[in-house]
């Protein structure tokens, strides 16, 4: 709250009371009223005696409400919109606040609440109208934090905060540029598509200064950003130094030598680059590729960001600056934004404050602000953190860079997010193809009859006599001549190529020795601990299965996995709803204390100086699956792991799959190893707890993308998690996990399997005879206890069950092999727990439709899974009944 509050809640009789007894003794009296009265004394022993000038307390107070006033409304009557001049409240008059016009040139000690020393009333307002209701309306007293309140006052008042000349010449050749390039890719390339940048070319010079008075002012190394389609051209070339003979070669249509490399659309790429900065010192910008989903890109931002922090600056947030690039109209609809602004506070994915810059447009393709949100702001958002939010007239330059630079100082001060709300408009309609008169025709005549910022900025500079004609046509022909020479050059640029990747198979077993150590320093609790009883036994149960049987189950594989990798060296992070327990309480990998002190069972694991991170996500899928992408973007060292608390809710974070996970490194050569921990198997708990859609994503795979696995016993996902992060190329892994095997007794591995064993792609049955065997039982996953158990009971011999582990890729020479070794088979079927048109059916029929499938499936549905347990049951039994009553 700000310091004068108390003001609001009293009345004058109240006051001369008050100011009574702090005549009579200051110390009885709140300390706030106390400094008010001490500095009003000095006020008047100072000054009213010369002057001859007698000011009353109420007086004060009521100055002091009408400065109070313009720090918190004075945005809402800013000029701050370039194409209109509506306002939502009149400016406040004197009566208002119980002042006369008498007033006006009458000296007041409230002015030092301001950064001036006692001065009129007059003097007062016309430095408040200019202070907050100019270019600039700054929102921040909502604020909490007092400190924070009065850095900004300070800053505000701060008479440093200005511009040089040679600044202000910089700013204009930027905004030549971005002008310049916007005009010649219009009349070069008609009608294409380039979501121009024209109407708030301003955001070329603001990020321009972000770079430079950042890294300048402050051991900022890297920058990176996150943006739409709108303006990235611009930014690719004016910013990141894309050569410009490459971009127009992409508006031309080159080919891709690789024909399985897709590419994308211009407007969806990215870059970075390494250049130094006037001072000579080195840094990197990185424009992070995005998809059509708005938005989508900023949690990815996050995690990129948060990776370096993590890896590279040994958890120093001011080396590394997000900065994010919003629609107005996205940003105040897309949820996106809500679960990313409500992440980055919290431990597991703060990175130490984000710049947002919203692109204001004032209207979302064709639907109006009145439209298309029901808040005042489209930066309302930004209040559920508790951020300041700075709303700035684009067409003001000048007010544009020192609102920029406001963000970076706060950001850098408290390392908390900062909002800039670039208001300005959109010259063309949603692209350059599409006609905005249909649906804003008044909006667009005012549009046209408005000159664009480098004019009006270039006027500006001519009238001060800043810079001359000579110079300014010097420096607009240098630019036109290098955007010419990029055009006649592009004939010449070669067709884009793919690096081709070759796979290599690793090992992932360890020595037993040290595997039993780790082991025993994971379930072997810290002494002098009170710890939660069940938990103590939990743990003993599992280390003495571990230590005196050498038996693993789920459990514990996954954490020796974790364990072994950490002491060879390589990081975990472990993020998800609930990840530290589990949802299934199999994993505790954090234990709680009856003192809630977290305590991490990896942690005694020094050797290779691996470190661990494990962190209960927000209850957010699509914002922290992008911020888990992100960070293993950057992260080849570190194993990143998201688990869905079912695997169904990675749903919601479809955006994050389709068009990042599966399909980014076909589009943008972006690769990754992020692996997904998706719980699957229909157990009667209903539809959105059975299916983690295991087609959906065997319909994403396409020339080895990804892998997708349904492991069935701990060692095999032990040596698959050891085999994502010590393969030579880099791919992403998902695996769905199973929810009742992890208790399940028959679900268990013998320790030698981990030390001795590898990653086995399919399962053969080794119960069998194969000279003895007329029908393969091929299935994934969980149902193949059920069908073993059911032929146990039955004691068919005839029957091999063998598992398919590895979904995609498939190894086309094992299926042969496994098919091959049994030569008296009459029938092979395909039995799973999902629906026909679901499950790993419909890619196997498609992929393997050679091979004469039986199918055993439950029929048909639009919903996964049955929801009533006993019917569950019932129709389960009957569906592995058949595997072997089924006749041909």
């Amino acid at each position: 709250m700000d310091r004068y509050s108390f003001l609001n809640t009293i009345n004058h009789q109240q006051i001369e009371i008050l100011y009574k007894k702090y005549l009579e003794d200051p110390d009885s009296i709140e300390h706030s009223w106390r400094a008010f009265f001490q500095g009003f004394d000095f006020y008047k022993e100072k000054y009213c005696r010369k002057k001859s000038v007698s000011i009353s307390i109420d007086k004060e107070i009521n100055v002091l409400k009408l400065i109070n006033f313009y720090k918190k409304e004075g945005h809402l009557f800013a000029k701050i919109n370039p194409i209109s001049e509506k306002i939502y409240y009149p400016t406040p008059t004197l009566k208002k606040f119980f002042l006369e016009k008498e007033d006006l040139d009458k000296i007041f000690f409230s002015s030092k609440e301001i950064g001036l020393p006692p001065c009129t009333l007059r003097e007062i307002i016309f430095f408040l109208k200019n202070r907050y209701c100019e270019s600039i309306g700054l929102e921040y007293m909502y604020l909490y934090n007092p400190e924070q309140i009065n850095w900004i006052n300070n800053w505000i008042n701060n008479p440093n905060n200005r511009l040089y000349n040679n600044e202000k010449f910089k700013i204009l050749i930027n905004i030549n540029k971005a002008t310049k390039f916007e005009k010649f890719i219009h009349t070069k390339f008609v009608g294409q598509k380039r979501f121009s940048i024209e109407g708030n070319e301003s955001i070329l010079p603001a990020i321009n200064y972000i770079i430079e008075y950042s890294s300048i002012n402050y051991p900022i190394k890297d920058f990176v950003i996150g943006m739409s389609h709108r303006g990235r051209l611009n930014i690719l070339c004016n910013i990141l130094k894309k050569n410009c003979k490459k971009l127009f070669s992409e508006f031309f249509g080159k080919e891709y030598i690789e024909k399985n490399f897709l590419g994308d659309v211009k407007y969806h790429l990215g870059d970075n680059i390494y250049l130094k900065n006037k001072i000579g010192r080195e840094i990197n910008i990185i424009n992070v590729p995005n998809s059509s989903h708005l938005e989508s890109v900023y949690p990815i931002v996050e995690g990129i960001v948060r990776a370096k922090i993590d890896n590279d600056y040994n958890c120093n947030f001011n080396k590394v600056i997000p900065i994010l690039i919003h629609g107005d109209a996205a940003f105040s609809a897309q949820g996106i934004a809500y679960e990313v602004i409500q992440m980055s506070l919290l431990e597991g994915y703060k990175t130490g404050g984000t710049i947002h810059i919203i692109v204001n447009n004032q209207i979302g393709f064709t639907t109006n602000c009145s439209d298309s949100r029901s808040s005042i702001y489209c930066t309302d958002l930004a209040k559920v953190i508790l951020s300041p939010v700075i709303h700035v007239n684009s067409d003001d330059v000048e007010s544009v860079i020192y609102s920029i630079r406001f963000a970076i100082d706060f950001r850098m001060s408290y390392n908390q997010d900062v909002f800039v709300d670039l208001l300005g408009y959109r010259k063309y309609g949603h692209n350059e193809g599409d006609d905005p008169r249909f649906t804003q025709p008044n909006f667009y005549k005012i549009i046209d009859n408005n000159k664009n910022i480098y004019f009006l900025y270039k006027n500006q500079l001519k009238k001060n006599k800043l810079i001359s004609k000579k110079k300014i046509k010097f420096y607009e022909k240098k630019y036109k001549n290098y955007l010419n020479n990029g055009l006649i050059k592009y004939k010449f640029t070669d067709k884009i190529a793919k690096v081709l990747i070759n796979v290599v198979i690793v090992k992932t077993n360890f020595k037993k020795n040290i595997l039993l150590k780790i082991g025993n320093k994971i379930y072997n609790l810290p002494k002098n601990k009170n710890i939660y009883n069940k938990t103590v036994k939990f743990l003993k149960i599992k280390n003495k299965k571990l230590l005196k049987t050498e038996t693993v189950d789920w459990g514990i594989a996954e954490l020796l996995a974790y364990g072994s990798l950490l002491y060879e060296g390589y990081n975990i992070r472990l993020s998800g709803e609930d990840v530290e327990r589990g949802t299934f309480a199999h994993r505790h990998i954090v234990i709680i204390s009856e003192f809630e002190e977290k305590i991490y069972l990896l942690n005694n694991i020094r050797n290779g100086q691996g470190k661990l991170y494990v962190y209960n996500s927000l209850l957010s899928e699509y914002g922290v699956l992008g911020f888990e992408y992100g960070y293993s973007m950057f992260n080849t060292k570190t194993l990143t792991v998201w688990e869905a608390q079912f695997g169904d809710f990675s749903n919601s974070a479809q955006i994050i799959i389709d068009q990042y996970l599966s399909s980014a490194e076909t589009k943008w050569k972006i690769k990754n190893s992020i692996v997904l921990l998706l719980p699957h198997g229909d157990e009667g708990q209903g539809s959105e707890h059975s299916s983690s859609r295991i087609e959906r994503y065997l319909q994403l795979c396409a020339y080895y993308n990804m892998f997708i696995c349904n492991c069935s016993t701990p060692s095999n996902f032990y040596h698959l998690l050891r085999r994502q992060i010590k393969f030579d190329f880099i791919k992403p892994l998902i695996i769905f996990t199973p929810k009742s095997l992890l208790r399940n007794i028959q679900c268990i591995s013998s320790l030698s399997e981990l030390y001795n064993g590898k990653f086995e792609e399919f399962i053969d049955d080794k119960y069998v005879i194969k000279n003895y065997v007329d029908t393969l039982v091929f299935c994934s996953g969980k149902i193949y206890y059920d069908i073993f158990k059911k032929r146990k009971i039955l004691n068919k011999k005839n029957i091999a069950i063998i598992r398919i582990e590895q979904l995609y890729p498939i190894i086309n020479n094992l299926f042969e092999k496994i098919l091959i070794q049994y030569t008296n088979k009459r029938k092979i079927i395909w039995v799973q727990e999902e629906p026909e048109n679901m499950g790993v059916w419909p890619y196997l029929f498609r992929k393997y439709s050679k091979i004469p499938w039986i199918l055993i499936s439950p029929t048909e549905s639009s919903a996964p899974s049955i929801g009533r347990n006993n019917l569950f049951l019932k129709t389960y039994l009957k569906l592995i009944n058949k595997v072997f009553n089924f006749n041909t």
